[in-house]
Formats: structure tokens, C-alpha cells, sequence
């Protein structure tokens, strides 16, 4: 498996939540006894415990290949607890978003071959909390250092429970953000606003599903163009994951989710070719020119309908899969809008 797929099947998922823009420098609570009022907060998270007596002061974000879990902080005003940023997706379906993650310090270490932080590295930068995109990140024989290592260094450590292991759980949904920001808001002391967050997240989506709610439900296809996930040539069109519960509170099924038990599918042009497919979602992951991956494949498929979105970040486990939900619906049920 390449690196970038690697990346890929580390990241995948999303979540749903309002338009607030992140800010690179959030302000910080009123006080740090106000703070503390609400501690200690237990949280338990792939399967062990994490005590937390004050919210953590000095955050690590692993890579994963999203900026999910980076967005949810900011999005909440945490962005001035960050040591150490490794996510970069390069681009957003937020305006802003792309220009507050980079903002963020990114700790000066020299990455690993999966583009994330080196286990030396990782401890050097003393980090009590560290946050992760999936299990795989805590690999020792990929060079990261462990959940163990961590915690015996005086860090906690949390990843999405979707993606606790090396891979996504099947039924991967929206409601998995929801948990990310709600666990976040409680180890932070900040529930108040995760709360706001998954309310108007709830608010969006269901204002367009009651829109399309009785209409046809066309077939969608998800693909990363440039992402190899296996030997054949559509190897990155989506089967399992939260897309499809984006894609059915837009009112579309997954055309091609009952081809694979795993994240992605692997097919031939040819089985491609016999799907129907009636519009196209193209992710854009490190993409120069997404707009061309669409025309592309429209020109090998010329039977396809000719309807396609663009999305970024809003594709995954992270704050704003509402926007996900209203751009496919918008392009796949226009005369609802």
C-alpha cells in the first residue's frame, strides 16, 4: 500500500456542525479556575481510561490525512492549546479554515515517511493531550511513538472510536463528529459549546432532508482522483463510511456501497462503466484542478449524468459535514432549493 493511501484509510471521517469560521488564536476561557470547576472529567476512549484534572495546555494533532480533528478544536476556540499542528488537507469547504490551520505552530520536526510525527519528535514536544485521526498513528513499527509511551510521558490520548484501529468501522456516521466535538467540549470544559455546534449542525441538516424528503434518490459516486488504495484503476471510490450517511441526509444512495465490506472499493473501468451512476462527488485532496478530474471522467463515461460537486474537508469525521450535506443536495435535487 503507497503512503498516500496509507494517509487516506487513516483519515476518513466526518461530522456535521454550524458555519463558524475557526480563528488561529481563539480566545482562552475566562479564567483558569472557571476552567478547572468542572474537573476531573473521565473519559474513556478505544477501550481505556483518561482522567483529566484541568484541560490540556499543551495539544499535539496528528496528520491522518484530514483536517477533521484540527477544525473541531478550532471550531470550539481551542486553537491557542496547540504545541504542535501536523494536519494539512490544502484545501476547505469553509472559507477561512485553510488559512487558520496554517496558522497553527507546526513544531519544526522533521516527518515521517507518512508525513506525521516521528516518535522522538512527538515526546520531545512534551504534549499532554495528543490527537489523532485513527490507531494506525500509534504504530510503533511505523515509528510513532505508542498510546503507553504517551501516557507514561504524561500525555492522554484520543482518536475517533470509528477509527480506533488501523481501519474505519463500517457503519461510520455523522453522529461520530457529533461524539468527536462532545468529547472534546468535556475534556476542555467547553461543552457548552460543542452543544451549539451539534445543534445548528442538526438544524442545517435537517432543513434539507425535509426538503428533499419523497424525491427520487439518485445514485452518487465518491472519489479521491490521484489516490491509489489498491492495483486497480478506480481503487479510491468510496464503499463503506460516513459519506453514505452524508449522502442519505442529501437525499442520494452510494452507488457503489454494497461493492466492498471496506472503505474503499477496487474495481476495473469496466465494472465502473456498468454502475449506474447519476452524479459524481470528487474529493479534493492535494488537487490542482478538481473541476478536471470531473471532466475526465465524464469523457470515459459518457452514459453518466453530468452532475458533480467538489468537496474538501466536509467528507470527513469533522465539523462541518452539514456543508456536505447541503452542497450534494443542492447539485442532485436543484428544484428543492
Amino acid at each position: 500500500m503507497s503512503r498516500f493511501a496509507m494517509l487516506a484509510a487513516a483519515c476518513l471521517m466526518l461530522a456535521a456542525c454550524g458555519t463558524t469560521t475557526p480563528t488561529a488564536r481563539p480566545q482562552p476561557p475566562s479564567s483558569a479556575a472557571a476552567a478547572e470547576a468542572g474537573y476531573p472529567v473521565t473519559i474513556r476512549n478505544c477501550g481505556k481510561d483518561y482522567t483529566f484534572t484541568a484541560a490540556p495546555r499543551r495539544v499535539v494533532v496528528m496528520n491522518g490525512g484530514s483536517i477533521g480533528e484540527v477544525s473541531s478544536l478550532l471550531a470550539l476556540g481551542l486553537g491557542d492549546r496547540i504545541v504542535a499542528n501536523a494536519q494539512s488537507y490544502g484545501a476547505s469547504d469553509e472559507p477561512g479554515w485553510v488559512e487558520a490551520v496554517a496558522a497553527l505552530p507546526s513544531g519544526g520536526f522533521k516527518r515521517t515517511s507518512f508525513n506525521d510525527i516521528p516518535r522522538e519528535s512527538m515526546l520531545g514536544l512534551r504534549p499532554d493531550f495528543v490527537l489523532a485521526t485513527s490507531g494506525r498513528q500509534f504504530e510503533p513499527r511505523d515509528g510513532f511513538a505508542t498510546r503507553e509511551e504517551l501516557r507514561a510521558a504524561g500525555a492522554a490520548t484520543y482518536t475517533p472510536e470509528s477509527t480506533c484501529g488501523v481501519g474505519v468501522r463500517q457503519d461510520q456516521s455523522i453522529e461520530d463528529s457529533y461524539t468527536l466535538l462532545r468529547d472534546l467540549g468535556r475534556i476542555f470544559h467547553v461543552s457548552d459549546r460543542a452543544e451549539k455546534l451539534v445543534a445548528e449542525s442538526r438544524r442545517r441538516i435537517a432543513a434539507v432532508s425535509a426538503k428533499v424528503a419523497g424525491r427520487p434518490r439518485p445514485k452518487v459516486m465518491l472519489i479521491i482522483p490521484g489516490m491509489s488504495m489498491g492495483s486497480n484503476a478506480f481503487s479510491s471510490i468510496g464503499a463503506k463510511g460516513i459519506w453514505n450517511d452524508i449522502f442519505a441526509k442529501a437525499g442520494a444512495v452510494n452507488a457503489f456501497e454494497h461493492t466492498s465490506d471496506d472503505l474503499f472499493t477496487n474495481l476495473s473501468k469496466e465494472q465502473v462503466a456498468a454502475t449506474k451512476v447519476d452524479a459524481v462527488v470528487i474529493v479534493d485532496w492535494l488537487n490542482p484542478d478538481p473541476d478536471a478530474e470531473a471532466r475526465k471522467l465524464f469523457a470515459q463515461f459518457p452514459h453518466w449524468g453530468r452532475k458533480y460537486v467538489v468537496l474538501a474537508d466536509s467528507a470527513y469525521v469533522a465539523p462541518n459535514n452539514a456543508t456536505a450535506v447541503e452542497k450534494i443536495a443542492r447539485v442532485i435535487h436543484p428544484e428543492a432549493f
